[in-house]
């Protein structure tokens, strides 16, 4: 897998991480849990719009590249 390849994945990781966080904060965490966990849903929310784009992005960028 070249790192191109590798980067790709990751970013797709990472959203699919940042996507079951802020479901995780919004739906199924505790009443009582606290401020920190809406911050930490809303930053996961927002992480998972801004990830695919930059992951599109870089994709277009990345497929120009001849190594």
């Amino acid at each position: 897998m070249s790192l191109r390849g590798f980067h790709l994945v990751f970013i797709t990781f990472a959203t699919l991480l940042s996507l079951f966080m802020a479901v995780w904060c919004f739906v199924f965490a505790p009443a009582n849990s606290g401020i920190g966990v809406d911050i930490m849903g809303w930053l996961s929310a927002v992480s998972a719009v801004i990830l695919p784009i930059y992951g599109f992005r870089f994709y277009q960028k990345a497929k120009n590249i001849i190594l």
